[in-house]
């Protein structure tokens, strides 16, 4: 995965996280990210998003920093 497709990630994953918001309770929301992630998104895209959130973060939502940290690659 190239580095200017990293934006594309950082927009869809914090989607994803939007669209997965259960009244303000961020644990519910995260797991539902994770899983999507998990089953949906290529190890490839999983391992770039993940090395950014390692990295700086800083573009993620909270929702969606929280489910990157329930992953496993």
């Amino acid at each position: 995965m190239s580095a200017s497709q990293l934006p594309h990630l950082i927009k869809m994953l914090n989607q994803i996280a939007l669209n997965n918001t259960y009244k303000d309770n961020y644990e519910q929301a995260a797991a539902k990210v994770a899983s999507h992630v998990q089953r949906f998104w290529a190890p490839s895209m999983k391992a770039e998003i993940i090395r950014y959130a390692n990295a700086d973060g800083a573009e993620l939502s909270e929702i969606a920093r929280l489910a990157l940290g329930k992953m496993k690659v």
